[in-house]
């Protein structure tokens, strides 16, 4: 973004930004008080959606709509983004999780602030619109071995959406499909399965409607360049070219989120992960998968302005 602030890069660090399941309703309180506040409305002019009001003054209840979680998240990320820039600090690496690709994508400059929001405010309404349609959900496993994973691709209604660490999946599908996984979990080699509270079956072939709306917004997308190493959710590589994440994202919508391979293929140089908010939800995922030796995951601005990495 060519009006923000543009330290050196550092290459030991790792900006990760989260999907929409870390925000809460206020999250944005702890952060109206930073000077790149104002970019709340210049996402909100471009998604025709009061943010602040999302971030602020929404129930808990209904900030968590996908239509409305999307865009709130990715503000806010933004925000403690610009924050992290003014202390001059530049991560090299942006790994995002589901919608945070999207708040990695500006970051990179690939995107301006203007297309992100547009992009995301048509794919939360486009994924909103295809979980009432199809009424699946998610369920989270724990405890499995490559011989469990491989006994889900025989089930009926059931996908693979997030491999969030090994051993540690999120699958999605119809509500008969997971209802049969939760009741036969064990003997199907998962020590735990816990349904989420969430508003469709996200990242599975239930998405694709979704898929088709998002394409046509791509489709219109003005792209950018960068010099940042942004590593991909469908694939756990780096991908630079506006060409490819045009079809990564739209990818992304059906497929499973590799966010195992991604923090994977970093290299042993990063030592230092920050979070952008809201949350630090990643930065738990990261610490099961590898070791950094600092990580932060700021919840509040004045959090964020005493990090030193």
């Amino acid at each position: 973004m060519s009006d923000w602030p543009t330290p050196l890069f550092r290459d030991d660090l790792v900006a990760l930004f989260p999907g929409q399941g870390s925000l809460t309703g206020g999250a944005g309180l702890a952060w109206r008080e930073s000077r790149h506040w104002s970019q709340v409305a210049r996402i909100s002019e471009a998604a025709q959606t009061d943010v602040e009001a999302l971030l602020t003054t929404a129930s808990g209840e209904d900030v968590v709509r996908t239509d409305r979680a999307q865009i709130a998240t990715f503000a806010l990320s933004m925000v403690g983004y610009l924050e992290l820039l003014d202390l001059g600090v530049r991560p090299r690496f942006l790994i995002g999780h589901s919608l945070g690709e999207f708040s990695a994508l500006v970051a990179s400059g690939l995107l301006s602030l203007e297309e992100g929001a547009r992009l995301i405010a048509v794919r939360g309404a486009a994924m909103a619109r295809a979980a009432e349609a199809s009424a699946g959900s998610m369920v989270a496993l724990m405890g499995g071995d490559d011989g469990a994973r491989a006994m889900l691709d025989g089930l009926e209604g059931v996908w693979v959406a997030n491999i969030n660490g090994t051993g540690q999946i999120v699958v999605s599908g119809t509500r008969s499909g997971l209802d049969d996984l939760v009741a036969r979990h064990r003997e199907l080699g998962w020590r735990r399965a816990t349904p989420l509270a969430v508003g469709g079956a996200f990242h599975s072939p239930l998405m694709s409607p979704a898929q088709s709306e998002l394409d046509e917004a791509l489709a219109t997308t003005s792209w950018g360049s960068t010099d940042a190493t942004l590593i991909a959710n469908v694939d756990g590589l780096v991908h630079t070219s506006a060409d490819d994440w045009r079809e990564i994202l739209s990818r992304q919508l059906t497929s499973p989120v590799r966010f195992l391979d991604a923090t994977l293929a970093l290299p042993d140089t990063v030592t230092t992960t920050i979070e952008m908010p809201p949350g630090a939800v990643l930065t738990g995922l990261t610490k099961r998968i590898r070791p950094f030796e600092s990580q932060y995951a700021p919840s509040s601005l004045t959090e964020l302005q005493e990090i030193s990495p």
